[in-house]
């Protein structure tokens, strides 16, 4: 690990303008995934910038949405009864990240950056287009069996961690932030960016913007809502692929719906092929089928992770038809 300054902050402006003018400060919060990077050498920030003391840690109603503090701790957020009756696919999600000790630290700003699980990005050993712009994706030619087969390049193609961010796209999310421009109300959905030719962007925030909240509409889909996680094993792994689903389903109609999946894209991975083709369809078995097919029509498997694109569609089916039974 390298040497850097630290210090501890309590208001959001003061945060906001001590990291903007120095470029290799970056803002402390939960630092689950901050400070394994640091001691990797992979992230080397000259200064950390606590913000833990700062006032953003409610979850409260705002209109007929909820608003999340950003840094509320992702277990307050999984077992929060507002979360919980209205929006169960995230509160499920959460629950399928990590472990209780990392949910306990985690926070909803942090877990949006979060940086990805790829073997070649976390080993300076290798080179790294996230890393050293222009030096090459060893993963592509390389063991990717854990690597995208929505959103990548020929320059990047590691997936984007969260499961946090899966369930909040399908809720149509929107990112609250505060920076050296002021404030700013990102959706959730346009907030990451595919690698493309500069896969070491992985958001469209400036440097010192900060996240304060995020905002959860209301909707007529959000109640009917499920998490489905497929991993290598039972607990604390990330996902190979994984669901977001809901739907507003009226005399077994289906007459909105959204769908997210994790595990397999670039960014957290909006499958709108699978929407369209659920909407005015009957909720049952053919119509879920049709939208899986749909959702990996895409697809661009690598070498090792062929398996993928069959793991989504099944896990497809499956996350809707467990949602198409609820009451």
């Amino acid at each position: 690990m390298q040497p850097f300054s630290y210090q501890k902050i309590g208001q959001v402006d003061n945060a906001v303008a001590l990291v903007t003018p120095e470029v290799e400060a970056a803002y402390l919060a939960g630092g689950t995934s901050l400070i394994d990077l640091m001691k990797l050498n992979v992230q080397t920030p000259s200064e950390l910038v606590d913000i833990n003391p700062l006032p953003l840690t409610k979850i409260e109603m705002q209109g007929n949405g909820v608003r999340i503090g950003a840094m509320a701790r992702n277990s307050d957020v999984a077992y929060h009864a507002l979360i919980q009756e209205r929006y169960p696919v995230l509160s499920e999600a959460l629950l399928s990240g990590a472990s209780p000790q990392l949910r306990n630290m985690a926070t909803v700003g942090g877990n949006l950056l979060q940086r990805t699980r790829c073997y070649y990005f976390r080993d300076p050993a290798f080179p790294c287009n996230k890393r050293v712009p222009g030096s090459g994706c060893p993963a592509i030619d390389g063991y990717n069996r854990i690597h995208a087969i929505f959103g990548g390049s020929d320059r990047c193609i590691a997936t984007h961690p969260s499961d946090m961010a899966v369930a909040m796209i399908a809720l149509d999310a929107v990112v609250q932030t505060r920076g050296p421009k002021g404030e700013r109300s990102i959706p959730l959905v346009d907030f990451h960016l595919l690698p493309g030719d500069t896969p070491e962007t992985e958001t469209i925030l400036q440097h010192g913007e900060l996240i304060v909240g995020v905002d959860l509409p209301g909707s007529t889909f959000a109640k009917r809502s499920h998490y489905l996680k497929v991993r290598d094993r039972a607990s604390y792994a990330f996902a190979m692929t994984s669901v977001a689903a809901a739907l507003d389903i009226q005399n077994g109609i289906i007459r909105s719906a959204r769908i997210a999946l994790g595990g397999v894209g670039t960014k957290p991975w909006r499958a709108y092929e699978a929407e369209k083709a659920l909407l005015n369809q009957p909720a049952n078995q053919a119509t879920f089928q049709a939208a899986a097919i749909a959702a990996i029509a895409k697809a661009k498997p690598q070498k090792y992770n062929g398996f993928k694109v069959e793991l989504t569609k099944r896990t497809i089916v499956k996350a809707l038809a467990t949602v198409g039974g609820m009451a």
